[in-house]
């Protein structure tokens, strides 16, 4: 109960060097992320790179947004993506989170994933909510998201 992962896929019709850069950029993301609109008056600011390894993300906004940081620690184009998610708000929490681009027949399959444990406050919060649930509608949005921006920026 202690430890979690939230996963999800979809097919995009695009090449993974298409969709590679929507991720690879923390400033591309405000195109397609689930929780861009979650805060309209949420602060956001940008450091180290632009793009790649050591791009960087912070934002902080209201109890449903929360705040934190995000970090990309990897980057191999056009096939996977890793990122140093912390949240500082509402609970303090490391998630490594990956995304994979798998050339498929016509497109791509893009594969999101999350880890984490539950500490402290988490833990009790655990007992009546499932992460996967309360994170995975999100992811599926998420990439949905993706792939209308993938598509927007092809026409």
């Amino acid at each position: 109960m202690s430890s979690y992962e939230v996963s999800r896929s979809a097919f995009i019709p695009a090449s993974p060097e298409e969709i590679f850069p929507l991720v690879n950029s923390f400033l591309e993301w405000t195109k397609w992320s689930p929780w861009e609109n979650v805060d309209p008056e949420m602060e956001r600011s940008y450091s180290g790179n632009d793009a790649g390894v050591g791009s960087r993300y912070a934002w902080s906004g209201n109890r449903k947004a929360g705040s934190g940081n995000m970090e990309i620690v990897e980057s191999d184009f056009p096939g996977t993506i890793k990122i140093r998610l912390e949240f500082t708000k509402p609970f303090k929490a490391v998630n490594p989170t990956t995304f994979t681009f798998e050339s498929a027949d016509g497109g791509t399959r893009v594969t999101w994933r999350m880890t984490g444990e539950n500490k402290g406050l988490a833990k009790v919060f655990a007992l009546v909510m499932n992460m996967d649930k309360m994170v995975g509608a999100d992811f599926e949005r998420g990439l949905a998201a993706l792939s209308t921006a993938v598509m927007a920026n092809k026409a």
